[in-house]
């Protein structure tokens, strides 16, 4: 909406605009169901977050004039702070994309007096050619199977062609934004984004890993506390990620930043490009300390074979109590016991009955059902009424419409060994993940991670029937560094930990346990 050579507007103008900008913004926020928003991916950046961004950022910048572009401008929170803050660099042109056109309008209204081009469009799908020299951008955070599966396959395409990197499926949308604005950028350009930082770690974030390596300077990276999420509506820890555009073949120092902000971070680390590519995990290296040798340790999947629960694809249908089984009259027979969910079982060592079922006030079971559906409706049918009672709704949720028959239930044995895939640290020195001893046939969802023990393990024990307890005692004493550094950190200080990264675990006390039993 035009170029001008000064700011338009006094700081006390702005000040006044940014208050309407946020009253706005609780307006939209709170017109919108929070499932909404999260599959849209729209969580705004708090205004003194932006402030802190942009006031990096311009510092950052090398050139005396600024050509701002804004991905997922929203209401105008980095507009905002850009105008806001003391900066004796010109804003030469500002550029801003926002998709939902009621947030365009009322941006537009917003903003009407202000110098800047708005455009109500999906940055995704831009044709301009116009290049900037500063980006920030908070882009939408939605997960891989919210986006449209044709979409996906052209961005993919279009990320290829691009950047010539090849992206995961499993990628959020944030990802394909960063990617996607590569080609906007002006020789030397600085650009910042607010991304989750699970992408420091997990296998879909190799290509934004791939592209800050290689196509970029890799400048900075400033992770939040998990415990501190700058977002109280979304579960995801934050970091934002600073490079310049320019290749740097050779090795560089890069800096990674923990807690606090940007000028007063909690912890500080420089580190090498070298070191980066040698990591498959970015978020745990501030904590860690640069070994100077490389001996082998023993892991968990040395000694056991790690896989997730199974997914029924609907618990509240699949997984009947005892009570619900006998009041519905159906067969016993095609039911298995399972165990209740973590944060529903309140010990870490579960015995049995008589019946090898797990001793609990509340025992509950899987409908494990393997036969066709004429042949449960001709020999049993109370069994057949109940799942005909669902095959319009649990039938067409995405995992059972996407089996040989809906029903029909994934693969898992009973193991003594479990562990939590997902906690919370209730202090500074509270492990998030549960080791849990199973003495009892249940089988357990993914809501657990199901651990079978290796030859070795199961040589110690045909040896030594009594220690089962000495290994589930060996797991519990693993460190909740040593767990946490394999793992994944979200908002609020949600951990996670998937099969292959529980693998990577090292696990000394039984290593030395197993050892010493003479099994190896």
């Amino acid at each position: 909406m035009g170029t001008q050579n000064r700011r338009s507007n006094s700081v006390g103008y702005i000040t006044s605009t940014e208050k309407q900008r946020e009253i706005i913004q609780c307006q939209i926020d709170s017109s919108k169901d929070i499932e909404e928003r999260r599959a849209l991916g729209q969580f705004a950046t708090p205004y003194d977050l932006a402030k802190e961004i942009v006031s990096y950022g311009v510092s950052l910048l090398e050139d005396d004039e600024i050509d701002f572009l804004e991905p997922s401008f929203g209401t105008g929170a980095f507009f905002s702070a850009l105008q806001s803050i003391k900066c004796i660099k010109r804003i030469k042109s500002i550029t801003g994309y926002e998709i939902d056109s009621e947030i365009y309008q009322k941006s537009v209204s917003l903003w009407k007096e202000n110098y800047y081009n708005l455009i109500c469009g999906d940055f995704l799908c831009s044709q301009d050619d116009k290049r900037f020299n500063l980006v920030i951008s908070n882009p939408p955070y939605v997960r891989h199977h919210l986006i449209d599966k044709e979409q996906k396959a052209n961005l993919v395409r279009k990320i290829k062609k691009e950047t010539n990197i090849s992206i995961s499926g499993l990628a959020g949308l944030y990802c394909y934004f960063l990617l996607s604005a590569h080609k906007q950028l002006k020789p030397g350009a600085i650009s910042g984004w607010l991304i989750p930082s699970e992408f420091m770690d997990v296998n879909y974030g190799k290509a934004v890993k791939e592209y800050l390596l290689n196509s970029v300077h890799l400048l900075r990276i400033h992770r939040y506390t998990p415990e501190n999420s700058k977002f109280k509506d979304a579960l995801v820890s934050s970091c934002v990620v600073w490079f310049r555009n320019e290749i740097v073949h050779s090795d560089y120092e890069i800096e990674l930043s923990y807690g606090g902000t940007h000028d007063t971070p909690e912890v500080s680390k420089i580190v090498t490009k070298k070191l980066l590519i040698e990591k498959d995990k970015w978020t745990n290296i501030t904590a860690e300390s640069v070994s100077t040798n490389n001996i082998e340790v023993p892991t968990l999947g040395d000694f056991f074979t790690i896989k997730r629960g199974l997914a029924t694809g609907d618990n509240g249908f699949f997984i009947l109590s005892k009570e619900q089984i006998t009041e519905l009259g159906l067969d016993m027979s095609f039911f298995t016991p399972i165990l209740p969910s973590p944060h529903k079982l309140k010990e870490n060592e579960i015995f049995k009955d008589t019946s090898g079922y797990p001793l609990l006030e509340t025992q509950y079971f899987l409908l494990d059902c393997t036969l066709s559906e004429e042949d449960l409706k001709a020999n049993h049918p109370g069994v057949w009424a109940y799942l005909e009672g669902g095959k319009e709704t649990t039938g067409r949720k995405y995992l059972c419409r996407n089996r040989k028959k809906w029903y029909f239930q994934e693969r898992r044995s009973a193991t003594p060994f479990l562990c939590s895939y997902m906690g919370r640290s209730k202090s500074e020195f509270d492990n998030p993940f549960r080791f849990i001893l199973n003495h009892t046939n249940a089988v357990a969802t993914n809501s657990y991670m199901m651990l079978y023990p290796k030859e070795d393990v199961l040589s110690f024990l045909s040896r030594n029937p009594e220690s089962l307890f000495e290994i589930w005692k060996a797991l519990r004493s693993i460190s909740r560094y040593d767990l946490e550094s394999q793992g994944r950190v979200y908002g609020g200080g949600l951990k996670k930990i998937e099969p292959r990264e529980l693998s990577k675990v090292r696990c000394d006390k039984l290593s030395e346990l197993i050892v010493k039993g003479g099994a190896i």
